[in-house]
């Protein structure tokens, strides 16, 4: 293998040299060796593993042409040159055979060389065969003890009960779109796309069956495809999204065609599931996005095309890969909302307008006064997406957290803790007597919440906040209402004059405190066990506007007050798709650990470093790890090494003019551009999560080593072949590929026979006990299995 990649960085000075007579000193080894059958034309070695003639050698120039599947223009003058005609009929890898200037004169050898109709119906037949294999043998591992163990795991106890939510069609709040509910079981799939994915880059049966074997053989990948998650879901429509995309450039030398339409539209059709499932689709999106702006750019430089036909493809890309997705990925939400038009658990992380709209919701067809008054009990919400309503309850700030008194925090649900009595600052006559007139609240009162349950007034001093530095601590202070100075707040409207009324939904509200002039807000974070993790509440002293400090009135009750209806309230379908998108993404950075549950760093995951628990802790308890399977993820992440490095090294040679050999040529070109778009896959599946700030977990690593594994294929296939190409003999060359494949693909169902109990479960010691099976697998201390 080094020797054959010394010829590449030698090869430009030996096409200046004469060629010379053939030796059979040490030095031959080096050189290119042909397969010689009676009555047959010559045939290098890599054309007789692959099957099928390598590609020739083409002048840059004229690759890009023949790329897109066009003819190259005609060259006037000058010797005759060999004539590369674009491959016809299905669409399929574009490949270009050799017809020499002399092949109309000799038919019967032109005929020797083109296969035969049967013999391309056998391959293809042959190719159906391996496929129904692949996807038999995949469905056989995922299947397999599925019953076990019997209760819930992990996440399923959320996904599980989602499902229940439809049935009923209960709105509920998840942090990831709504798509990935609806399908339970799709991880099987994988490995037969992988297996598509990697024959069309490389057109190498070797090359797909590792990549299968890799995937069928991973524990982690069999782990999550049986179990109900929202990961098989979103790596299927990854899977297809890609597939789509490389039969989509597979068909570019038939544009408009039926074929290249179908895999285009089914591209932008898998886009929108793929983020439909989870917001981690966009990275697949990006992928196909630098695919397209790639392909319109060599379009573009094709001056053969018209203005028209160019306008033509940015027509169709835009409507099938921008237009259809969005359409579709809209529709999931029109159907999740149409659904689940009950009220549920998910209510208070929206919008009194968003819970409108809800059947059951007391705000559904509801009636209550317009305007806000004295003694009226109301409910006051935080126009900050996902922070809930004002909140109290009977327990007391622990000592060393400012003043010991009662807690006020935001609370996201309904609960009866959240109604406050509004009052006048200066008196505790009761506003509700029927005696007395109604007097109503206006912009610039000075007032009192009494909370109904405790009967003590929201509070603040010059304490310091729990959590938040330089903001000052909220209370609950006093008995049955009588405090001190320190409950009195200034209600103000955002952009309205002194004098008018508080309208409830509607208004805009801020509450100053009198004394310390600081604002009413939530800080958004997360109170520990002691606030019951609800979330702080604190008065800033910074007067600037923003959300965290502006509320509305969304309950209101006083029955010496006429009713509205609120159905003038209800969103519109664009508000309520914004608002979602908005809590969403808010609830996805405020995403915490459960007990007992291992996070971890984006570094660790492509060594698997740590897996996760999905079920058990103890020696008796059935027990199931989500753990890679080691031997396929460090060959994943030793071959991204190799790949980076001989990539690098051909890319110099070509950059810098050596002419390679038609079969190495051949060979890098699946590297590079194969490869390629695998490895820009892997990074844009991995990276990002360095820069995320929300919590993170082992499996979110398992997208980026699908392509991972798809890359491993490609690469050990072309080492594989260069070393058999460098060897001198040609039985011998044949004999080391099919032992390399071999045991490339015997050892990953060996390590898979080992490693296997972490995906089926087990019971029994540890294996940090030595009586354990499992005791001399455990390769890493970090694994704790």
């Amino acid at each position: 293998m080094l020797c054959a990649t010394s010829r590449l960085l030698a090869a430009r000075t030996a096409t200046a040299l004469p060629a010379q007579p053939r030796g059979r000193g040490p030095g031959a080894r080096c050189r290119r060796r042909e397969l010689h059958f009676p009555g047959h034309p010559e045939l290098d070695l890599n054309d007789f593993l692959t099957g099928r003639l390598a590609r020739p050698s083409v002048p840059v120039g004229r690759r890009a042409i023949l790329r897109r599947g066009r003819m190259p223009p005609a060259v006037g003058g000058g010797p005759a040159r060999p004539e590369l005609r674009p491959r016809r009929g299905r669409c399929g890898p574009q490949t270009a055979r050799v017809v020499g200037p002399d092949e109309t004169a000799k038919p019967a050898a032109r005929s020797r060389k083109r296969p035969g109709w049967g013999s391309r119906h056998f391959e293809a037949a042959g190719r159906w065969a391996l496929l129904a294999l692949v996807t038999l043998l995949s469905f056989a591992t995922r299947f397999h003890g599925l019953d076990e163990p019997p209760h819930v795991c992990w996440d399923e106890t959320h996904f599980g009960k989602m499902g229940s939510y439809y049935i009923n069609r209960t709105f509920f709040f998840d942090v990831h779109p709504p798509l990935g509910k609806f399908c339970a079981f799709l991880g099987s799939l994988l490995v037969p796309f992988a297996y598509l994915i990697v024959l069309e880059l490389s057109n190498s049966l070797p090359a797909a069956l590792l990549t299968a074997a890799l995937l069928t053989f991973d524990t982690g990948c069999l782990t999550l495809s049986q179990y109900i998650l929202l990961d098989p879901i979103l790596m299927f429509f990854i899977m297809a999204a890609m597939l789509s995309m490389v039969k989509y450039n597979s068909c570019a030398n038939r544009p408009f065609s039926a074929p290249w339409w179908f895999w285009l539209s089914l591209t932008g059709i898998n886009l929108a599931g793929a983020l439909g499932v989870k917001f981690v689709g966009l990275f697949i999106i990006l992928q196909v996005g630098w695919n397209t702006i790639s392909d319109l750019w060599h379009l573009f430089g094709d001056l053969s095309l018209s203005v028209v036909t160019l306008g033509k493809h940015l027509t169709a890309r835009i409507l099938c890969l921008i237009v259809l997705p969005l359409t579709l990925y809209t529709a999931t939400y029109a159907v999740h909302f149409m659904v689940l038009n009950k009220s549920g658990p998910g209510d208070g992380f929206f919008s009194s307008a968003f819970q409108a709209r809800l059947s059951g919701n007391n705000l559904h067809n509801a009636s209550i006064p317009e305007h806000l008054a004295y003694g009226s009990v109301i409910t006051v919400k935080n126009l900050r997406m996902a922070i809930g309503y004002l909140h109290s309850h009977r327990h007391l700030y622990p000592e060393g957290i400012g003043a010991r008194q009662q807690q006020v925090t935001t609370y996201l649900h309904k609960d009866y803790n959240n109604l406050w009595i509004i009052k006048k600052h200066n008196t505790n006559a009761d506003a509700l007597d029927p005696s007395l007139p109604v007097e109503f609240v206006r912009h610039g009162d000075i007032i009192r919440l009494e909370h109904k349950e405790t009967s003590r007034n929201l509070h603040s001093h010059y304490h310091e906040a729990p959590l938040t530095r330089k903001h000052y601590q909220v209370t609950g202070y006093g008995i049955n209402g009588t405090g001190d100075s320190n409950d009195f707040w200034r209600i103000e409207v955002v952009n309205r004059k002194f004098g008018n009324r508080i309208k409830v939904l509607r208004s805009r509200i801020r509450l100053i405190h009198l004394v310390t002039g600081c604002v009413l807000g939530s800080s958004g974070k997360v109170l520990p066990k002691w606030g019951w993790e609800q979330l702080e509440v604190t008065c800033t002293p910074y007067l600037k506007e923003t959300l965290n400090s502006i509320w509305n009135v969304e309950d209101h009750i006083n029955p010496k007050l006429p009713n509205i209806s609120l159905d003038v309230l209800q969103p519109s379908f664009p508000e309520v798709l914004l608002e979602s998108h908005m809590v969403m993404i808010r609830g996805n950075n405020g995403l915490k650990p459960k007990d007992n549950e291992f996070t971890s760093k984006p570094w660790h995951w492509p060594v698997n470093y740590q897996g996760l628990r999905f079920s058990g802790i103890n020696d008796t308890d059935f027990r199931v790890y989500l753990l890679g399977n080691p031997v396929v993820w460090w060959l994943n992440l030793l071959s991204i090494a190799l790949y980076l490095l001989l990539g690098s090294i051909i890319a110099v040679a070509v950059q810098r003019g050596a002419h390679l050999p038609a079969e190495v040529e051949g060979l890098s070109q699946v590297l590079l551009r194969g490869g390629g778009q695998l490895l820009l896959g892997w990074i844009l599946h991995y990276f990002p999560f360095f820069l995320m700030g929300r919590i993170l977990y082992f499996h979110h690593y398992f997208p980026a080593m699908l392509f991972s594994s798809m890359l491993t294929g490609i690469l050990w296939d072309t080492l594989l072949r260069l070393w058999a190409w460098s060897l001198a003999s040609s039985s011998l060359a044949r004999g080391l590929y099919v032992v390399g494949n071999l045991s490339l693909l015997l050892g990953t169902a060996y390590s898979f026979y080992l490693f296997h109990p972490l995906a089926y479960g087990m019971v029994g010691p540890l294996a940090q006990d030595p009586r354990s099976p499992m005791a001399g697998l455990r390769w890493l201390e970090s694994w704790d299995f």
